[in-house]
């Protein structure tokens, strides 16, 4: 009797490819596997108030307070409480002491935050791409165990060895179906720590 593991299998990744295919609506980023749109780089506008940053983009590492903060500010596992006060305790001082820290402050964070939120996005397209191969692979290793288990005389062995392995790829498959679906909320969450960040920064600076 014919395993229902594969043609479940089966359904799986034809489903996955198709829903890549639904949300890949913008035809330059066909890999891309979320609901959500992609925006390839923020913009510092769109999280940033305060006067630009023209001036202090390329020079906040020059200044070691700064560099020194950024990997303790950045980090989603600090809380935005613990953060707000280590800039209050950073932007003090006059008016132009503190929108100088505070300017260098904020493009030491959108540098680092874009980039890590650049480095998930690239890493959510490879495993999409892994993806599509693994539910390729999976419906070729059906359509062959499905020839076999219809032969004549069905070789049990390679039979076995064919529902193991797809059970196997089965596995692989949802286990990153599932870390897919978790990190394509990681993006958002950085836009607004970001965005977080750049209000905490802009009150110490007022």
């Amino acid at each position: 009797m014919r395993c229902f593991l594969p043609r479940l299998a089966a359904a799986t990744a034809i489903a996955f490819v198709a829903c890549v295919a639904a949300h890949a609506a913008d035809p330059r980023y066909p890999d891309w596997p979320c609901v959500q749109a992609k925006v390839p780089e923020l913009s510092v506008a769109a999280m940033w108030a305060g006067p630009p940053l023209d001036d202090v983009e390329k020079v906040w590492e020059s200044d070691p307070a700064v560099k020194d903060l950024i990997p303790r500010l950045a980090p989603r596992r600090v809380l935005i409480e613990d953060a707000q006060k280590i800039i209050a305790g950073f932007v003090v001082g006059t008016v132009t002491e503190r929108e100088q820290k505070g300017m260098l402050l904020f493009a030491g964070l959108f540098e680092r935050l874009n980039r890590e939120r650049t480095e998930v996005l690239n890493g959510l397209e490879r495993l999409s791409r892994r993806q599509k191969e693994l539910a390729e692979k999976i419906r070729s290793d059906i359509s062959e165990l499905h020839r076999w288990q219809d032969a004549a005389k069905p070789d049990e062995a390679k039979v076995r060895e064919l529902s193991t392995q797809v059970e196997w790829s089965t596995r692989i498959f949802e286990d990153r179906r599932k870390t897919v679906r978790y990190v394509c909320e990681v993006p958002t969450l950085i836009e607004q720590r970001l965005f977080a960040l750049g209000r905490a920064v802009q009150q110490g600076m007022e």
